[in-house]
């Protein structure tokens, strides 16, 4: 009897061994870290680098207001001269800016950004005889007809803008227009000081965390393709000097009576303060 009671302890022992080893262990349940939404909300800086090409319909005409010409009498006009492009070359500048999302991933983004731009743009005083060129006015100056005219020679260094963004949000690209206020020398010299309107768009990309680019390896580094077109207005002095080399008369113009416009192809990288 004490051995059928001992083999039956024995053997209750071991079975309860046998289910608890069978029972799931009680452990803590993982804990789930939602993976934050990319959104385009904050202060940025960055670089650029471009080209950019004359865009203007009147790159060669120049406005007369109201000037005395070869003693012919005053009035408004234009002159007409052949020529290449001048306001054409490499640009390159920073800028800064502000974003605001207004919902997480995808939707409407607005902001606004201020840059400062290089510019190389050239161009060589040139001298053109009277039958390459034309005047319209009312009435026109008919002493223009019987004149040469020299162009100015232009080097515009500087421009900038301030404008805003509007754009929309696929995630992580964003398609957005901008417009605002435009600054620069006009091509004559520091004391050329202009002011206008830039107008444009672009599409920016935010980089993936695991990109070979983004070396601050965090979704903060942007880089875009932009478009833009800048007119900066003639400041109206419209100065000319008026030479007598027998047998022709010789029409000096300054930058000052030309408007300035031309557009920018460039390429800009960001740095968005904030990873998301």
């Amino acid at each position: 009897m004490k051995k059928l009671l001992t083999s039956f302890a024995a053997f209750t022992a071991l079975t309860a061994a046998a289910t608890a080893a069978d029972l799931p262990r009680r452990a803590a349940p993982p804990v789930f870290v939602p993976v934050p939404v990319f959104t385009w909300t904050g202060f940025y800086f960055g670089i650029n680098a471009g080209y950019g090409f004359d865009a203007g319909s009147d790159s060669n005409r120049y406005n007369l207001p109201a000037l005395s010409v070869l003693n012919s009498g005053g009035t408004d006009g234009v002159l007409s001269v052949p020529g290449g492009n001048s306001n054409e070359g490499f640009v390159g500048g920073g800028q800064v800016g502000y974003n605001y999302q207004f919902t997480p991933g995808s939707g409407l983004v607005v902001g606004i950004e201020a840059d400062a731009q290089y510019t190389d743009f050239s161009n060589r005083s040139r001298l053109f005889n009277a039958s390459a060129i034309s005047f319209t006015g009312t009435p026109g100056l008919a002493g223009l007809n019987n004149a040469s005219v020299r162009t100015p020679g232009t080097e515009m260094n500087f421009f900038g803008t301030v404008r805003g963004r509007v754009g929309y949000a696929f995630d992580r690209v964003l398609f957005y227009g901008t417009g605002g206020f435009a600054y620069g020398d006009g091509g004559s010299g520091r004391d050329d000081f202009r002011t206008g309107y830039a107008a444009g768009g672009g599409i920016e990309y935010a980089l993936p965390v695991d990109s070979f680019l983004n070396f601050f390896r965090s979704s903060a580094v942007t880089m875009k393709v932009e478009g833009l077109y800048v007119n900066l207005e003639q400041d109206g002095r419209g100065n000319r000097s008026v030479y007598t080399l027998p047998p022709v008369n010789v029409v000096s113009l300054s930058p000052s009576a030309r408007e300035t416009e031309f557009a920018v192809v460039r390429a800009g990288l960001n740095y968005k303060f904030g990873s998301y």
